[in-house]
This record gives structure tokens, sequence and C-alpha cells, in this order.
């Protein structure tokens, strides 16, 4: 016999998202890719967009529900090292390496490749972010890996297989390869050069480089069950880049031990480990002495996968929100037609749009780079302003897409608490903000030509606005004469000039004003702050149920 409860009927609560698809839902992320020469991805992106917002869903609930393990002895005392995971984080994994998340941009040169390969990505992520960490390190290790021949002829074609092969054995028994990284150590952080890892010569060549025995210790290794790690040691010559295998080539395990896995704030399903090496067997990457030059290759494309990441988690937090207002009612109104929600929750999108033009702006840059030296400079420039802007945004872009859902965005059920426990990530990962602006400094310096290509980049939209031109003034007044003291300001600017002249470029005119209006103007930096109301109403029509 059933028993009713009245009290218990539930009424007045939005209908869960998923399944949906996130790329057909999603207006803007379609015009972008079809504006940067995507169109011929449209249908993997399509195939991807359904997968992400529905079967992935409820893997990445798992696959966070239960954090991998660390197994360092079996059960007979044997030292084994070994990672356990959830079947969900293999069936994360399986579906991403399937439809090419981490080799799509290697496969074809054709227009449009990094472009259709970050939408991968960016759909990805916003299912699940842990899973992104080794197929960023496995999609960004290519360039690196090319610095020696003999080593990309023998790695590659497993790294850019579409086959996900998560055992233990040597890389050239594998249907396919994942690759991390380990750089940082104790004492030193982000300053590399303070690393106390040595490397000592075999005096062999084998699997195609000189050979070495690594000492030290790592206190992060993304992805430590990944099959061969990038990591920094010293050799005479100065700190020096190296491939460590996971499995030897005789089928032994390396001396690569596990101390622990990292208890993070977020990113659970992800195994960032502390590691120690002690002898353990490595091949040399580039030349001697040239360590941070080969793996800046590598890191310079996982910060760009920061900004993909941070921008799809705003991405997905105005389409948790959008799906909310539209059926949650107050006051005998949904909170979509009313008036501060709709300012606020435009304002949320306001922001994720303008972070996905410069994201799909820097993927155009980084196919067009080796042929046009513009083009390259703003890659230089564009990834660490982004990746310092961006990653910055995220977290407070995430609190307020929380509080425009209550107490329902703040249960552990709800996916907004995984994404506001992921948003800080990108922001410290791969080098913090100050570490960013550091970065552009030291560019200008060195290249006074990456000036001209940013303001190259930005004149177009002058005249635009009074607001874009003074500002775009004062960018040029503090670019003839740079302070330490004041980076974070210039950056500031240049990421908001940026973001400006593209929507000026690809958004609706009055899209475009409203962020010059709220962004270069002197209105606060809280979230709601808009007043054109035709420029609320395109944008919370650009994602569609």
């Amino acid at each position: 016999m059933k028993t009713s409860f009245p009290t218990h009927d539930v009424f007045n609560q939005p209908e869960p998202l998923e399944p949906v698809n996130l790329f057909e839902i999603d207006s803007r992320v379609q015009a972008a890719v079809k504006g940067f020469g995507g169109d011929w991805g449209v249908p993997q992106l399509s195939a991807y967009g359904a997968l992400a917002g529905g079967p992935l869903v409820q893997h990445a609930r798992l696959a966070n529900r239960y954090p991998p393990e660390l197994k360092t002895f079996d059960t007979y005392g044997h030292r084994i090292d070994e990672v356990e995971f959830h079947p969900a984080y293999h069936e994360l994994m399986g579906r991403a390496i399937e439809h090419g998340v981490h080799s799509l941009a290697w496969e074809t040169q054709k227009p449009g490749h990094h472009v259709v390969r970050a939408t991968l990505e960016l759909l990805h992520h916003q299912a699940e972010a842990g899973t992104d960490c080794p197929l960023t390190m496995t999609f960004a290790a290519i360039p690196s890996l090319q610095t020696t021949p003999a080593i990309a002829e023998a790695w590659l074609p497993g790294i850019l297989s579409r086959d996900y092969d998560a055992s233990s054995r040597p890389y050239f028994e594998k249907r396919g390869l994942t690759i991390g990284m380990a750089m940082t150590e104790k004492q030193g952080g982000t300053d590399v050069r303070a690393n106390t890892t040595r490397a000592v010569p075999l005096n062999q060549a084998a699997g195609g480089s000189e050979c070495f025995e690594l000492t030290g210790h790592k206190w992060f290794c993304s992805a430590p069950m990944s099959d061969a790690f990038l990591t920094l040691a010293y050799l005479d010559e100065g700190l020096s880049c190296f491939l460590l295998p996971r499995i030897k080539l005789n089928g032994e395990r390396n001396a690569f031990h596990l101390q622990r896995l990292k208890d993070k704030i977020g990113n659970r399903s992800n195994a960032s480990s502390e590691v120690e090496y002690d002898g353990a067997f490595a091949w040399l990457l580039g030349d001697a002495g040239r360590g941070v030059a080969t793996i800046i290759q590598m890191v310079a494309l996982t910060r760009f996968n920061c900004i993909v990441g941070s921008t799809a988690q705003m991405r997905q937090g105005v389409i948790q929100v959008l799906n909310h207002i539209r059926q949650r009612s107050v006051m005998g109104k949904l909170l979509i037609d009313q008036p501060l929600m709709r300012n606020v929750a435009a304002d949320l999108v306001l922001e994720s749009e303008a972070a996905l033009w410069l994201m799909y702006r820097l993927a155009r840059a980084l196919e067009q780079a080796r042929s046009n030296p513009m083009e390259e400079q703003l890659v230089r420039i564009g990834t660490a302003i982004g990746k310092y802007w961006v990653c910055k945004r995220a977290p407070a872009h995430l609190n307020e897409a929380q509080e425009c859902l209550g107490g329902l965005g703040y249960i552990e059920d709800h996916p907004m608490a995984r994404l506001y426990r992921e948003a800080p990530l990108n922001s410290i990962w791969e080098g913090s903000g100050n570490v960013q602006c550091l970065d552009v400094l030291r560019a200008l310096s060195r290249s006074p030509e990456i000036s001209t290509a940013l303001l190259q980049e930005l004149q177009p939209a002058a005249g635009c606005h009074a607001l874009y031109d003074e500002t775009l003034e004062q960018l040029q007044q503090q670019l003839a004469q740079p302070e330490l003291f004041q980076a974070r300001e210039l950056v500031q600017r240049m990421a908001l000039l940026w973001q400006a002249s593209l929507l000026h470029a690809h958004a609706d005119p009055l899209v475009a004003k409203s962020f010059i209006q709220s962004r270069l103007g002197t209105r606060s930096a809280l979230y709601g702050n808009l007043n054109d109301t035709d420029a609320v109403d395109i944008l919370l029509r650009s994602i569609h149920f």
C-alpha cells in the first residue's frame, strides 16, 4: 500500500539538464567553430556533445565519488606502484581518446584543426575535468617529443592512437599510450632551476636516444599512471629534459616510486602524486642543458588547455543557471523573467562568451603560428594573457552561478558543487597568475615585435566606443614603459581589450557594447551591472534547450 505524504510533494524544482547535446544547444560555440574554419568537424562535435551532456555525466559523478587509490605493494609485499581507478574513469578516458580529444590537432592539417580539437576538449571538460589532465598532457607532449626524432618515431604512433590501453606494459606492446609530466620539486615549485634531481649517463643508447639514470623527487607528478613522463633533471651541461617510461624496455617496473596521491580540493578523479626517482631509467629529449626550452613547448600547450578548461567551466556554469532559472518560479514569476536575475544571468553569459572568443582566437593562432610570424608572437603573449585572465575569472564566475541556484548549487548532488571546486585549479596549475604576468613582461622585453602584434590585433576595433579608445591609449602608454609592480593591471587591460575587440568582430554589436561599458568603464566588478535590456535578451537566447 502506497503511503502519501502531502508535505513531500515536489514541485517548482527544475528538471535535470541531462541528457542534452552540449554542442547543439550552444549557438555561440557553433558560430565560433564555423567562424574559425572548423565546419568540417561539426558532425564529430555534435556526436561528442551528445556524449558529454549524456552518458559521460554519470561516469563523471562516479569517477569523482570514488577517487583513485594508490596500491604501493601487492598482497605478497612486492612494490608495484599502481593507481587503481573506478571503471567510470576508464570509460571517460576511453571515450575521449576514441573521439580524438588528445590527438585530433596532430592527425590533420585541415584549417581549423586546433579549433575542432579545442572544442572537443571544451565539451569533455564540461562533463569531467579530472580526466582532462592526462588528455592534456598527452596532447601537449608532441612538440617536445619531436625535438628527438628517434623518440618521436617510436612513441607517436601509440600516443596518437584512438585506442585506450590502461595496462602496465612496455610502450611497444600497447595499443595506445598516454603521457604525464613531472617538473616541480618541494623546494622550488615554479622555479624549476632550483631542482636537485640529477641524471647520470649510462653510456648507452636504447630506444632511439641516449640513456640516463635519474635520482631525485618530484612534488607534483601529473597523471602518474601514464606510460611515460616528461621530466627535468640536471646534467653537467645544465637542467635537461628527459622522457621517463613507467615500464622499462625489458618489462620491469622503472624505479619510479609513488610516495602518495595528493588529496586535492577538487579534480578528485585525477591521481596527482608525489614521486621519487631511485636510479630511474630515462631518455634525453632535446639538447643537454636545454631542458626548459624543450619542456616549455609542452607547457605552452598545457597553458592553452587551462584556458579551454576554465572557459568550459564557465560555459557549463551558465548552462546550469539557464536551465534552473527557466523552470524555477519565485513570487509568481519565472526567475528568468525577474529583472535582477536576468541581469546577473546575462552578465555571466557575457563573461563566458568573451572567454570563448579569446580561446578560439588562440586556437586559430596556434595552427597558423608556424607560417605566420605575427601569429607566432600572438601565441607567445596571448597564451599568458588568457591563462592569467580567463582562469582568474572562473572561480568568481562559478560562485555567482552557484548563488543563482541558491542552496541547490551548494550540495554535492548537483554538478555545480564539482564545478566550483574545480574552478581554482587552472589559475594555479602550470604557473599561477604572477608567473603569467612575469611571462608577459619577459616576452615584451625580449621581443619588442610582440607589442606590435598585439596592438595590430586590437586596432580594428578602434573607434567602436570611446571607452575602448581610451583604454587602448592607456595600454599603449603602459607598453612604452611597463612596470613590474603594475604587471597585473597591464595584463588585465590587455585581456579586456582583446576580448572586447573579438566581441566587436564576432558578436552582436549590442553584446560587444555591453562588454565594453561593463568591463572597461567604472562599473562594479561584480556581476549584474549590464544596462542594455536588448543585449540581455540576446545573451539569454545564446543557449537554447
